[in-house]
């Protein structure tokens, strides 16, 4: 019996090998012709106009939260609105800057409730940081108009949301959106070994991130070395800036991987419907939604249920292993002071399952993990 993970990358090998044995020839492994090269490549994949490329989503996000502080002149203990439900990366990105995350609660999508948004608005609201949970938009249009109107900045974590559209449109171009941070990591759906994008809207910010990001240095190795091959030496140093930069190797796998994004999150998208027909008619079971299917990127699939712990149990029995993204974020001792405050992401965190989902997963293997969780949970 073969072993069903949770999550599972695929690579073309051949082209990444290729890609990668480039940067091998010309001696060129660090920031540099491949991460200009995909930086492009994603702007014209996404329509972003800015994108810089680094080594984390995680170094994108405090970029983010740094270069919007310095910015506006946010202080320290000003709050940004963010969500429980995600990956501790995006509220540790708050706290480098000393400012506070301020916890709302989400909605039927696992995104931010923007009821709860406008609840949790205070005089020292900043920003908004709003996750695109596995992929979905939830009501990121409602989160800007709050934004809007309240003359606040919001940040996207697009970390799920690779090639996740509205109406063809990607999500993280939207008037409204300051900046959209992705990711790259080992399982996403452009996977690479750990990278990430993020794409400012405004170009001077582009230009400072660009230097922040490579510790404040105002031109980089690869800016420094003509077409004739001559370094050039000299350079200064702008910001006390952080070694958040992508490199060639990784920026060449993300090369390799992107022609076929599209296609990969269509198939995604084809064992979504599956399970959502598979388990729509069992009662104990919920279906976390999304807006806008057709277009969703679909990093991960959800289940809520009645005893989590007992059907990962019973799946393993079977060599099919789930997971749990994400565990309440306000459980984490850092965070302890917010308690209480999101009582749905506090419920649905204690049920929600994953569910494998990854390009590996044959139509017999979807029917059989529908099969085992139906007659499971009763």
């Amino acid at each position: 019996m073969s072993t069903i993970q949770v999550l599972k990358p695929k690579f073309h090998i051949d082209e990444c090998l290729a890609q990668i044995r480039e940067c091998l020839e010309k001696g060129w492994t660090g920031s540099g012709f491949k991460t200009a090269e995909f930086e492009q490549k994603w702007k014209e994949y996404t329509g972003h106009p800015h994108a810089c490329y680094l080594n984390s989503n995680t170094s994108g996000l405090h970029l983010a939260v740094n270069i919007l502080k310095r910015r506006y002149g946010w202080q320290d203990g000003d709050e940004i609105i963010t969500t429980p439900v995600t990956f501790v990366s995006t509220n540790h990105a708050i706290l480098y800057e000393n400012m506070k995350p301020v916890f709302a609660d989400v909605d039927q999508y696992l995104c931010l409730d923007p009821v709860d948004v406008e609840k949790k608005i205070t005089g020292k609201t900043r920003a908004v940081i709003f996750v695109g949970y596995g992929g979905r938009v939830g009501q990121l249009d409602k989160v800007l108009e709050i934004c809007k109107n309240h003359g606040l900045h919001l940040i996207l974590d697009a970390a799920h949301m690779s090639g996740t559209r509205v109406n063809g449109v990607t999500p993280g171009t939207w008037e409204g959106v300051d900046v959209a941070v992705y990711s790259y990591q080992a399982v996403k759906n452009l996977p690479t070994g750990d990278s990430g994008m993020i794409c400012f809207a405004d170009g001077e910010l582009d230009a400072q991130c660009r230097k922040v990001s490579w510790m404040g240095i105002n031109k980089d190795t690869y800016a420094r070395t003509s077409s004739e091959g001559t370094y050039k030496w000299n350079y200064g140093v702008d910001y006390v800036g952080y070694k958040y930069n992508g490199n060639a190797i990784m920026a060449a796998i993300a090369l390799a991987q992107l022609p076929y994004l599209d296609e990969e999150n269509a198939r995604r998208r084809q064992i979504v419907k599956m399970y959502d027909e598979g388990f729509s008619k069992n009662p104990k079971i919920q279906i976390i939604p999304a807006p806008h299917p057709e277009e969703c990127s679909f990093h991960i699939y959800e289940l809520v249920v009645p005893d989590r712990e007992a059907l990962l149990s019973e799946l393993a029995k079977n060599d099919i292993y789930g997971g749990v993204h994400y565990r309440d974020n306000t459980e984490f001792s850092m965070y302890t002071y917010a308690q209480g405050t999101c009582p749905h992401a506090h419920e649905v965190t204690q049920h929600i399952i994953t569910m494998p989902l990854h390009l590996y997963l044959t139509d017999e293997d979807v029917q059989k993990i529908i099969r085992i969780v139906n007659d499971f949970v009763k």
